[in-house]
């Protein structure tokens, strides 16, 4: 959260030139292997751990190279920040060019990709390499405000020598993350830098201000998607009949009848059937930008196939279509362990525990369930953890017939896969 203790650099009243002076000694004290009488803030000292061990020169030769302009556009017209580019240029850009500052806004991979403020500011920041289409992450410029608080998770402002690079220190920045507030994914960053001795306290509510407005308006801008899919989709739902689901391309829901409210359910796809909690095996039908989902018929099940023949991939057939899937090692340990448990299923301690050997990686086990839910659909139930009723699950193992054998047991690392592998001969599917 922007303003969290340790966020800012300085305090009102700070001395910026003496202080900048002081953070200056510091980091050639540092950098030279000496012992500095300033010590560095606990997220600069972790920054600077990290970079040294990367190799990076702290003289400020660190290669910038810009992508091209058609790279840039095609980045911008991907990300969901184009959606509010205009209101935080509003918020920041008249302010920034009455007090000599810069708005950066970069991706979650550190490429800036708009840059607005001060024309005497923008100057300055195009001989350092400051602008849109360059990659600022700590692997290639050192610690910077963008860079570390993409890797911290985390606001971060820096002060004069407190970033890596020498030809930074004239600088401040002030960067905060900005996330999905439908998915708490990482979007990408907004940031406010300036000449050092033009820092103002107030830029740390400035930036908190920027993040919330984004992700403020990043929400309004669902809803009125969801808003104008219901318009579209109204004929097709008044004329419908039973259990139905009306969802987004990404699975939000905008309209439910028949079965119990639920935000979202797994991205649909045309050639793919998907399980919904509490309407089971289900058939989506595109209508406008979005999909009706509704119940294939009582009796219809999903067939599974983990092909451990080769890197884990999932093969999925329903009634009428059949589709592949990748997995990661981890995700297959997990079905691995779920068809083993049956109907009694697995606690997320009982999964922990079976992946990791203990019970304490709760938060992962959580992690890891979401994400093969968006791989595979609600095929996993919760309360305990178990394989969907309608999912009939057969494993695959190539030329061998242990899972004891496979290459993917050799190279798991989850205990409970590998006590399983030691007594377990799984059938091979018929056909």
């Amino acid at each position: 959260m922007v303003g969290a203790p340790g966020f800012g650099a300085i305090t009102p009243g700070t001395d910026l030139s003496r202080h900048a002076r002081d953070l200056v000694r510091m980091h050639d004290a540092v950098i030279g292997g000496g012992r500095p009488a300033l010590r560095p803030r606990a997220v600069v000292q972790r920054s600077w751990r990290r970079v040294l061990e990367s190799g990076l020169a702290p003289d400020g030769g660190n290669t910038r190279t810009l992508l091209p302009l058609d790279e840039i556009e095609n980045r911008r017209r991907r990300s969901a920040l184009a959606e509010v580019i205009a209101d935080l240029n509003r918020v920041i850009a008249a302010v920034a060019e009455a007090s000599h500052m810069l708005m950066v806004v970069a991706d979650a991979d550190g490429i800036i990709l708009w840059r607005s403020g001060s024309a005497r500011v923008r100057g300055r920041a195009d001989a350092l390499g400051f602008l849109e289409g360059a990659e600022w992450t700590e692997r290639t410029v050192g610690t910077n405000a963008i860079g570390t608080a993409l890797t911290e998770g985390a606001p971060v402002q820096l002060f004069s020598g407190e970033h890596f690079e020498q030809t930074q220190h004239p600088w401040y920045c002030t960067a905060a993350p900005i996330h999905d507030p439908r998915t708490g994914d990482l979007l990408g960053v907004v940031d406010v830098s300036g000449p050092a001795l033009t820092l103002h306290p107030a830029v740390t509510a400035l930036v908190e201000t920027a993040v919330r407005l984004a992700e403020a308006q990043l929400w309004r801008h669902h809803e009125a998607r969801l808003d104008r899919l219901r318009a579209v989709a109204a004929p097709a739902l008044a004329s419908t009949s039973g259990p139905v689901l009306l969802v987004d391309d990404n699975g939000w829901v905008a309209h439910c009848a028949g079965v119990a409210a639920t935000k979202r359910i797994p991205a649909p796809s045309a050639d793919r059937t998907l399980t919904v909690p509490g309407l089971g095996v289900c058939t989506p039908e595109r209508v406008g930008d979005g999909w009706l989902v509704r119940q294939a018929g009582p009796d219809t099940r999903i067939t599974m196939e983990l092909d451990l023949s080769g890197p884990p991939v999932v093969v999925v057939t329903g009634d009428d279509a059949t589709w592949r899937a990748p997995l990661s090692g981890r995700h297959a340990e997990i079905l691995l362990l779920l068809h083993h448990s049956g109907r009694d299923g697995l606690s997320v301690a009982d999964l922990s525990t079976g992946l990791y050997g203990d019970p304490d990686h709760a938060v992962a086990v959580r992690a890891e369930i979401s994400r093969l839910r968006r791989v595979l659909g609600s095929v996993v139930d919760g309360r305990p953890y178990r394989l969907a009723g309608s999912v009939q699950f057969t494993v695959a193992l190539g030329d061998v017939d242990r899972l004891a054998d496979s290459t993917f047991l050799r190279r798991s690392t989850s205990p409970g896969v590998r006590a399983l592998a030691r007594q377990w001969r799984p059938p091979r599917p018929v056909g």
